[in-house]
């Protein structure tokens, strides 16, 4: 539900909510926040709240510190596990210097940047996000171990697939958060899970990408089991993806959908390092149906791309190279970015590779393009791209690659 800045402080009183996280991620992804009292929100919503960005990943050093959080109030959303009396509401915050410039370090504000960059074109881009994580058991202080909570595979049910109820709760959580879950179930490693979201415009979408994450590890974590969204948990078996569905409003023709397509082509190698930003990441790649290669195809899930069985609104290219490590306003911005490269210059989509590429001929793969095989060489291909100089503050560059 949306809400006015006067309706969420009457909302506030009347609910008795008692705390309000003022949200936001480093360059990285990762999520923080700040809790504040009722009393004070009507001085976020007009002057911001400020906090010390010298201890945040990539918010600069201790001789400018300072920034400030504003709320905004389209993005309220309740937390559920807390108390019912005295409860927490959150909202997602827009990123300021004292003087009210934008910080250059927000990526979610590079977001909404690229949506209206989108709609100038005169077209809308949404997502639906799809994020593997596995369960894991505790030991006797609460620590994760690197343990399963059970032996199953793909889509097996209870008793075998102990992940079915903490999947449940997450699910009924997400719904009294706003949130739409569209489907859930065991993916192929043991203990390994997938909970798949109904498509949304970017900026909502990514909003969920990351407050799921929180969620998934707080249930997990009540349910005496550690959620693990690492790109790669366990040797020789599946690593987790974050498997991004984008589709574009209004798709006319054909035409439109296969220069997003080749756009995305043309740019994966020069964004992989912000679609896999760890060492991990890439020991994922090109096994388990991740993808090693700059391909697409329908239905084949060998491909960086694929174009799952759908029809009108539904239908939609999946990028398969993503892993949870990756900031989802980043990824998403990229994927605006190189989709408008596509259809604004009509970049002509090759032939797809209708092929099992994890067993074709090596001479039919010696065709194909490789995607980065180290973090190292990810960050090469970055740093090369005039793409990723566009697209990406310098800034943030340098932060990911030191460059």
């Amino acid at each position: 539900m949306k809400y006015s800045k006067d309706e969420i402080i009457q909302y506030v009183q009347e609910e008795d909510v008692k705390f309000i996280r003022l949200a936001f991620c480093d360059v990285f992804g990762k999520q923080k926040n700040i809790a504040i009292m009722p009393d004070e929100l009507p001085r976020a919503f007009e002057y911001g709240i400020s906090f010390d960005a010298s201890a945040i990943a990539g918010f600069g050093d201790e001789t400018r510190s300072d920034l400030f959080l504003h709320p905004e109030p389209e993005s309220l959303m309740p937390l559920p596990w807390r108390p019912e009396h005295g409860s927490v509401v959150q909202m997602f915050s827009n990123i300021t210097h004292p003087d009210g410039t934008p910080f250059l370090c927000d990526t979610r504000s590079l977001l909404k940047e690229a949506a209206a960059e989108a709609e100038k074109a005169g077209l809308t881009f949404t997502f639906g996000a799809e994020q593997e994580f596995y369960l894991f058991n505790l030991d006797e202080n609460g620590m994760p171990l690197k343990v399963p909570c059970d032996n199953a595979g793909y889509m097996d049910i209870a008793p075998e697939d102990r992940g079915e109820n903490i999947r449940r709760e997450i699910c009924l959580t997400l719904e009294q958060m706003g949130i739409r879950p569209e489907s859930s179930h065991h993916e192929e490693g043991p203990g390994q899970n997938e909970i798949d979201f109904r498509f949304d415009e970017a900026l909502p979408a990514a909003d969920h990408a990351l407050t799921f994450q929180r969620v998934v590890k707080t249930i997990a974590h009540r349910n005496g089991m550690a959620a693990d969204f690492s790109p790669k948990p366990l040797e020789d078996l599946p690593g987790n993806g974050f498997h991004i569905n984008m589709s574009v409003r209004p798709c006319a023709d054909d035409a439109v959908f296969s220069h997003m397509i080749a756009g995305i082509l043309r740019n994966a190698g020069a964004m992989t390092a912000f679609l896999n930003p760890t060492e991990n990441s890439y020991r994922r790649l090109g096994s388990h149906k991740a993808p090693r290669y700059v391909s697409w195809s329908a239905e084949n899930r060998s491909q960086l791309i694929r174009i799952p069985a759908a029809y009108g609104e539904y239908r939609r290219l999946e990028l398969r190279s993503p892993d949870p490590s990756a900031n989802p306003y980043l990824a998403f911005s990229l994927m605006i970015y190189a989709a408008l490269d596509g259809i604004q210059n009509r970049l002509p989509l090759c032939a797809p590779s209708d092929l099992n590429l994890y067993a074709a001929d090596p001479k039919a793969l010696s065709l194909l393009e490789m995607l980065p095989q180290s973090f190292e060489e990810a960050c090469r291909r970055a740093s090369l791209s005039d793409f990723i100089r566009k697209h990406i503050p310098a800034e943030i560059l340098s932060i990911y690659c030191g460059k």
